[in-house]
């Protein structure tokens, strides 16, 4: 695409790609890892008793436990640029954009890595946190790293960076993915329904607070959104987490609402799959597949947030089997739309944690605008959000609501907060994947107001602190790409990924808030105007931060893994 920018197309290769970047990269990525490891060492020495994490020094070293978590996200996500990078070199697609991506990455994190890693605006991890600062020094002390460091992240790079993203700006994305054929024409065709049927309209969604039509629900389950992980033979297309990766990024960047559709039948499936009877199974399954059952997760409390084992919602079974569900829930989202609800409630009235929690498939009549909760038993009133719309958030209420006897998941009491646990992988790769599309949308929106946006004569894009701000965008997107499909690929090959899911998470929401709040400064004052659809995504990236386990949370949580 011709512009008026500036010509970068005489910046000698040499004067940005650094020779040698794989050899550079490698060399690197094994300091960073070494480091990671003093770390996890040292810390194991500190915040273990009889060589188990303990609980109480883990709280008290807190910021060293969730800077350990942040730094081995730091050490993943190079190592999975680097392996990113070199799949593409063997296959001879390591082009111009993909080198100058990779040297930027370790250029930027190398630095952080030494001088401080963002875990918050406020909250700045150093070496000296970890009781490294030695030891950093040492480690990091070597040619390669400091290359990168003084080298990899120039402006030269950035510049040439942004010249080729305005160039190829007919696309969403910016480098080559690195994923198989089979899930590019996958992302093409989710691609081409988000610009077509969702980007028009989504900012129009968010502003009157409406509800995703019920025509683009159905588009969504004609494409078989709903069922991409069930098994064919239950219904689904029998597709890949990493497929779902993909569906969820490409529809996130349209509309972090319509992303999230899909989000909730992810969990339930999961939930039966793993927990539910073969009968469960062949009732419920299909039906979510295909659309006709909408599901939504009712597990959050007033006053718990994510300490689910204190959960005070109560199911007592009557006498011809059945249950009756008393208590409240929050921040239940697509309620009063939804035909059944993954219910976690408490089954043994004696306990006092995660032990006596059960899970239900609590069916429920679909709400209209006038009658949201017509059934007996249920109330709720709708939370306002400042963003993340589209199938609003919920306050309900039970009292004595019946859920049928043969809807307690796997048919045994107790279950439910181990079922619970075995759909957090999948929910929070899900998640990153929305904070990539989110983060995507941003950039695309902060690179086509930077070239229309004229200032001074000439283009916002064309002045160095708005384009370094593209470019480390792009960068970033990137970065957690690599790691949301590292943690996708896992799942895939059957293997414990809760650590690696964590991660994508915990960088990925950091990437889309990032991204938006970026966006909007390159918008400037019209950023802040309700009219700019930047205003919209900088809303709907604050939420990535907070749900499917607050960053904080996903920290303590990595950290723990780490220490164990």
């Amino acid at each position: 695409m011709p512009h008026d920018g500036p010509d970068t197309s005489n910046i000698s290769l040499q004067a940005v790609l650094l020779p040698d970047l794989l050899a550079l990269a490698d060399a690197a990525q094994g300091a960073v890892a070494s480091l990671c490891d003093a770390a996890t060492t040292r810390l194991r020495d500190e915040l273990r008793t009889e060589g188990r994490p303990d609980p109480a020094a883990i709280d008290r070293g807190q910021r060293a436990a969730h800077g350990l978590a942040w730094l081995a996200t730091y050490a993943e996500a190079l190592r999975q640029m680097l392996a990113w990078a070199r799949r593409l070199d063997s296959a001879g697609s390591f082009g111009e954009i993909e080198g100058l991506l990779l040297q930027i990455a370790f250029g930027e994190y190398l630095a952080q890595i030494m001088g401080g890693i963002p875990m918050s605006q406020g909250e700045i991890l150093r070496p000296h946190d970890l009781g490294l600062a030695a030891e950093a020094r040492q480690t990091l002390a070597r040619p390669e790293v400091e290359k990168l460091i003084e080298q990899g992240n120039s402006a030269a790079a950035r510049a040439r960076l942004v010249a080729l993203m305005r160039e190829a700006q007919g696309y969403a994305t910016f480098g080559a993915s690195g994923l198989d054929e089979e899930l590019e024409m996958i992302r093409d065709q989710f691609r081409r329904f988000s610009d077509e049927r969702i980007a028009p309209h989504a900012h129009g969604w968010h502003l009157q607070d409406a509800l995703i039509p019920a025509e683009v629900i159905d588009e969504l389950a004609e494409m078989g959104v709903f069922g991409l992980t069930i098994p064919e033979q239950l219904g689904g297309l029998g597709l890949s987490k990493s497929a779902m990766v993909v569906v969820s990024e490409e529809l996130s960047r349209g509309y972090i609402g319509v992303g999230s559709l899909g989000t909730r039948s992810e969990i339930a499936a999961e939930l039966i799959l793993c927990g539910g009877t073969e009968d469960q199974q062949a009732h419920w399954l299909p039906r979510i597949a295909s659309g006709e059952v909408l599901p939504t997760a009712v597990f959050t409390e007033p006053n718990t947030g994510s300490d689910l084992g204190a959960l005070r919602t109560r199911a007592v079974r009557q006498e011809d089997g059945d249950y009756k569900i008393t208590g409240n829930k929050t921040w239940i989202t697509h309620a009063a739309r939804a035909n059944v609800m993954t219910v976690l409630a408490r089954t043994d009235p004696d306990s006092t944690d995660y032990r006596g929690l059960s899970m239900f498939l609590a069916e429920k009549t679909p709400g209209t605008d006038a009658a949201p909760f017509p059934d007996a038993g249920l109330t709720g009133g709708e939370i306002e959000v400042l963003g993340y719309r589209g199938m609003k958030e919920y306050e309900l209420a039970f009292d004595g609501f019946a859920v049928n006897g043969e809807n307690l998941l796997g048919g045994a009491e107790g279950q439910g907060f181990r079922q619970l646990m075995q759909t957090f992988e999948s929910a929070r790769i899900q998640t990153a994947a929305r904070a990539i599309g989110v983060a995507q949308n941003a950039l695309e929106l902060g690179l086509r107001y930077g070239e229309e946006r004229q200032q001074f004569g000439r283009p916002l894009i064309d002045f160095p602190r708005v384009s370094d701000k593209l470019a480390m965008m792009a960068v970033e997107i990137m970065i957690a790409r690599q790691l949301s499909y590292y943690a996708a690929t896992e799942k895939d090959a059957g293997r414990r990924c809760d650590l690696e899911a964590g991660m994508a998470k915990l960088l990925a929401a950091r990437v889309a808030w990032a991204a938006a709040d970026n966006a909007l400064q390159i918008h400037g004052g019209n950023g802040f105007a309700l009219e700019y659809e930047i205003s919209r995504v900088l809303c709907d990236s604050r939420i990535l931060n907070i749900f499917e386990g607050a960053a904080e949370i996903q920290a303590q949580v990595i950290a723990r893994r780490l220490l164990d």
